[in-house]
């Protein structure tokens, strides 16, 4: 049998100790800053709040290109020649990267690609559990392997806080009406994604220590998650006190692991700093 590389881009913010125990190899999104094109990966989550601090402006993302995606594989390719490689993609709903890496497979053999319609914490839950599966089985045939695992794409949920009003309304994501309205309110909404679609769902009042909290059990509420696995996801900035508290909660449910993930430049760009996410697979 020949060999399953997996892989999936930056926009999945998968840890690094992750993707190097278990072989996944992640493409670099692109971000862009005072007109400098930086790599996701390359570009200090830092630097982007300190950015926005001085200019009162975001950097703009970019999804990797066709081009990047064909040299990404046949680097693969070369290390690993006997090889099939199951590309697990950031949602086509909201970048041209789906599309890009299908153009770039089209004349290469043996690479399956599937839309996981999802991003950040929602995404690496379902590369983690396609790595999950090839562990247990190494000789499974890649195309049931992707077929198993796009079975769960469906059940990959995603909730998130965003840290700042401010980096939604510069991305121009909320109206200045709705972003006064929400300011005074002290409104944070939780962001979803649904049939890989970011949309608003639901919105939280009060401080971040208990919108944290209230979202956590809501979403609990809204979704049977498999207890096995839950990912935490945190822009630089979310106190330790509500990942304490967050931790907590998780063990009184009857997660048996969790997971921390902190955003990196491509979704810390839209979230602000202090965001809070939540990702796991129903059941």
């Amino acid at each position: 049998m020949k060999k399953i590389i997996l892989t999936t881009e930056s926009g999945a913010d998968l840890p690094e100790s992750l993707a190097k125990k278990h072989n996944i190899h992640v493409v670099p999104m692109h971000v862009i800053m005072d007109g400098t094109d930086y790599l996701d990966g390359q570009l200090p989550v830092k630097d982007i709040f300190n950015f926005y601090e001085r200019t009162k402006k975001i950097p703009s993302t970019a999804a990797t290109n066709t081009h990047e995606y064909q040299e990404f594989f046949k680097t693969i390719r070369t290390k690993f020649p006997d090889s099939v490689i199951v590309h697990v993609g950031y949602t086509s709903k909201a970048s041209v990267s789906y599309q890009n890496t299908l153009t770039a497979a089209e004349d290469m053999e043996d690479i399956y690609v599937f839309d996981a319609l999802n991003v950040t914490g929602g995404l690496a839950a379902v590369v983690m559990y396609a790595a999950v599966l090839l562990e247990k089985e190494p000789d499974i045939d890649p195309e049931r392997l992707v077929e198993m695992v796009k079975a769960k794409v469906p059940k990959s949920r995603l909730a998130f806080l965003p840290g700042s009003l401010d980096f939604l309304r510069a991305g121009g994501r909320v109206s200045n009406m709705a972003y006064l309205g929400g300011a005074l309110l002290k409104i944070k909404p939780c962001i979803e994604l649904v049939d890989g679609k970011l949309m608003s769902t639901r919105k939280y009042r009060g401080k971040m220590e208990k919108v944290a909290e209230s979202m956590f059990h809501d979403y609990l509420q809204q979704y049977n998650i498999d207890r096995q696995q839950i990912y935490f996801i945190y822009s630089i900035g979310l106190s330790e006190t509500i990942k304490q508290r967050i931790d907590e909660i998780a063990l009184e449910q009857g997660f048996e692991n969790s997971l921390w993930i902190e955003a990196g430049a491509m979704i810390s760009t839209h979230s602000g700093p202090g965001g809070f996410g939540i990702a796991g697979l129903e059941v």
